[in-house]
């Protein structure tokens, strides 16, 4: 049988990372067994879908390139086929019509129906309680063909227990005296969510449902709904979830934008690096590895491989400034300082277009100086946002100067105002410009001031780039070339800031 895994969110807001996790894993099943990755909107929800969601949903999972094999499949266009399984189980006498009047059980009648169970059982809900559980067929007909408004509820037995082994967890089981009546269609006619989940995955043949570890207590809802369908029910693999640092719950409200995946796209993170640190939130291939291409994700993942316990997103809480994980940022670091750089100009180049940066001679005459540019720079750099930064002096005039920088490698070296225009103009008379000649022009400078050779570098790097921290500066010399070098180093700007 091909295995048939599904992603199915609702699109009520964004992307959430444990959503996109949840896809993540989903595809990554699939892939390695040689199945099908299909995508389920679940927009039963009328009052609160968007197509604004919907687009924002379908924009992150193709920035992780989690592409789905088949087309989309609606909920909301599955009603009638939902709304006809209920009326079935109704015929089969598995369900039963239930009249209770919408505000409440306002019916006194029935509340003290009510009171007399609980007390029987002394205290405890009785969750067969429900009047109409027991109303003849005759009578239900009777009162429906009168217009009487009712809602369709699953028949669960009295004794006995939903159990299945879930591909994570193991064997789970639960009384049906802890269930209640399922609800599976309103009085409005409106299919809930448990009947809709269940009708789906069987038209869609689902085989293996892989989603968070918060639907455990659905599974159960839905393992009955099979059973009353005469349906077996598909492999179940419930994840760990992912939460704050505090261990709390990772929510949209409260936690904004840092849970979004439209969020890391926007800031410069590369997918692959993305993907690479969502895989093994929660999972592992059982090695002392972390760096992993797509392929051998595909090639290494295993239910077997999912942890049982949570997972924790350590971003800094109320501190806009740290909005990410550090392992996020450093696994987007190791990608872009060590992937190759045919891979990484593609994304370099959309971002310094975008902050007017990139230039069309990039393409011919300064293609080599541009790559090489590239190259050496992004050793530093944690995401692709770095390039139009901190990176912004080696394309363009106008770059800010960091006030740490200043402070750090200027400030407290006045001799330096006098000292770096004056290193320019041994630069002027330079007839070659490579790291060799200027290395040995800075030494003989340096030893000239009878000072240290970092204190000339450091407050060089400042003038030259506006930062304190960088690639080698023999080589920034040389990459900006003599002529801006000489500049800068005579420039007055950092030091009026």
């Amino acid at each position: 049988m091909t295995v048939r895994v599904r992603f199915a969110p609702s699109p009520t807001g964004y992307l959430h990372i444990g959503s996109a996790r949840t896809a993540l894993f989903n595809y990554l099943y699939a892939r390695h067994v040689g199945g099908k990755f299909l995508l389920r909107v679940e927009d039963t929800d009328l009052a609160r879908s968007t197509e604004e969601s919907i687009r924002s949903i379908l924009d992150g999972l193709a920035w992780l390139e989690l592409g789905h094999d088949e087309e989309i499949v609606f909920q909301s266009d599955n009603a009638d086929k939902h709304r006809a399984t209920a009326k079935k189980l109704l015929a089969e006498g598995k369900a039963y019509r239930d009249f209770t009047p919408k505000a409440a059980q306002s019916d006194a009648n029935v509340k003290d129906a009510i009171k007399d169970r609980a007390r029987a059982n002394q205290g405890e809900k009785n969750m067969r309680d429900n009047p109409y559980r027991s109303l003849s067929a005759e009578e239900g007909d009777a009162r429906a063909a009168a217009g009487e408004p009712f809602a369709i509820r699953l028949k669960v037995a009295e004794t006995g227990k939903s159990s299945f082994e879930d591909g994570v967890y193991g064997l789970q089981e639960r009384d049906y005296a802890e269930t209640e009546d399922l609800v599976l269609l309103r009085s409005d006619g409106h299919p809930l969510y448990n009947l809709a989940v269940v009708c789906d995955d069987i038209e869609m043949q689902i085989s293996h449902v892989i989603r968070g570890q918060d639907h455990l207590t659905n599974t159960h809802k839905q393992v009955l709904i099979y059973e009353a369908l005469g349906i077996i029910p598909p492999t179940f693999a419930h994840l760990p979830l992912i939460m704050a640092p505090n261990k709390g719950k990772l929510s949209k409200r409260k936690h904004g934008e840092v849970v979004s995946m439209t969020t890391y796209r926007d800031a410069g993170f590369l997918a692959a690096a993305f993907r690479n640190f969502l895989a093994l939130l929660g999972w592992s291939a059982g090695e002392e590895k972390e760096i992993y291409t797509l392929a051998e994700l595909v090639e290494k993942f295993s239910l077997d491989g999912i942890h049982r316990s949570n997972a924790i997103f350590n971003f800094t809480e109320n501190d806009p400034r740290r909005w990410t994980d550090d392992k996020a940022q450093w696994m987007n670091a190791e990608y872009i300082r060590t992937m190759p750089l045919d891979e990484l100009l593609p994304f370099v180049r959309p971002e310094l277009k975008a902050a007017k940066l990139y230039r069309d001679e990039y393409e011919d005459d300064d293609k080599a100086w541009f790559e090489n540019t590239i190259n050496l720079i992004r050793q530093r750099f944690f995401t692709l946002k770095d390039f139009s930064n901190q990176g912004r002096a080696y394309f363009s005039e106008d770059y800010d100067f960091d006030p740490a920088a200043i402070e750090k490698n200027l400030a407290k070296f006045p001799d330096l105002r006098s000292w770096l225009p004056e290193l320019a103009e041994r630069f002027e008379v330079m007839d070659s410009f490579t790291e060799p000649e200027i290395e040995e022009v800075v030494k003989a400078f340096t030893e000239e001031k009878g000072t240290k050779l970092g204190i000339i570098m450091n407050g060089a790097r400042t003038l030259l780039t506006g930062v304190a921290v960088g690639p080698s500066m023999l080589s920034v010399f040389e990459t900006l070339g003599k002529d801006r070098s000489i500049l800068r180093l005579r420039s007055q700007i950092a030091w009026n800031v």
